[in-house]
């Protein structure tokens, strides 16, 4: 197997000592507490700013925050919205700060919120996919789970004890997917790379268990007044998954260990969009983020 990556040897699983490596060569990039928490510290103080965990690596600078905003109704029903799932994907994180800052307080007298907006802050920080133990944290949302992102916010979600209406998962996929993340993966793992092709456009990702086909269609109507929709492939696929309809495909949240599929919610969907098109800018993504949410919750308020 030629070397498409350069840690490791091509055909071999990394050990412990490659992901040291892998660790060691990543470097700050941006700032969370900049990007992320002073913009939490500016919000309305209404809404509730609190911490539901940190990350052993420094529990100081990577804090773990959420955002309560409770009804006036007291029979309103709940919604979870996460972003930075993966800390590459920008406008998962800024989508998610820009619809606190703007659209959530006209949901007050409909809906109690719950806002994660950087489930992974130090991804956030270095531009990765992984956290700092070469895991995927939106692969390891399974008991027992690894990924200390991934067992922070299931904690949390217990705890509250509550019966979410509609969680919404907002990400993006990047051109850095195919140049370093999917190569990385396969070396780590010992795998063949195979290339593969990045949607130029937004979409969804339902859950295969239960699809709710009408809920993804009012998203993309929805995103669809913001930005482009991802057209599938000439397999009629995107990312190697058959659409189920317009800018549409399923995974299995649970079999995957995903994100999306941490609450049971009736109403789950994992957003997709590509800020590296030349039909995009960053504040198109992060509209469009806004855009999906608002869209989700006028179809599962109107249902639910």
């Amino acid at each position: 197997m030629e070397r498409f990556y350069p840690i490791g040897t091509p055909g071999i699983p990394w050990n412990d000592a490659e992901k040291r490596a892998w660790f060691q060569s990543q470097s700050r990039v941006r700032s969370y507490e900049d990007e992320v928490l002073k913009k939490l510290s500016s919000l309305d103080h209404s809404f509730e700013v609190i911490q539901y965990g940190s990350l052993p690596l420094n529990p100081e600078r990577y804090p773990l925050m959420a955002v309560k905003i409770p009804a006036t109704r007291a029979d309103a029903p709940w919604v979870l919205i996460t972003g930075g799932v993966h800390g590459y994907e920008t406008s998962g994180v800024q989508g998610a700060i820009a619809f606190l800052e703007t659209a959530a307080p006209s949901y007050r007298d409909r809906v109690n919120l719950i806002v994660a907006p950087c489930v992974s802050p130090w991804g956030y920080e270095v531009i990765n996919r992984w956290n700092p133990n070469c895991l995927d944290p939106n692969r390891s949302f399974f008991d027992g789970s690894p990924s200390e992102e991934a067992y922070a916010l299931m904690k949390m979600v217990d705890e509250v004890g509550l019966d979410f209406l509609m969680h919404i998962d907002l990400h993006e996929t990047t051109d850095s997917d195919e140049n370093e993340f999917r190569p990385a993966m396969a070396a780590r793992d010992g795998e063949l790379f195979e290339p593969g092709l990045i949607p130029d456009g937004f979409y969804t990702v339902g859950d295969s268990g239960n699809p709710q086909p009408a809920f993804q269609a009012a998203i993309i109507a929805g995103v669809e007044q913001v930005t482009q929709i991802a057209p599938p492939d000439a397999a009629g696929q995107i990312i190697g998954s058959e659409i189920t309809q317009h800018g549409v495909i399923n995974y299995s949240f649970e079999a995957l260990g995903l994100c999306a599929g941490v609450t049971g919610a009736r109403f789950t969907t994992t957003t997709e969009v590509y800020p590296d098109s030349p039909n995009t800018s960053p504040e198109v993504c992060n509209q469009a983020q806004i855009a999906a949410v608002r869209a989700g919750l006028e179809y599962a308020l109107a249902i639910g």
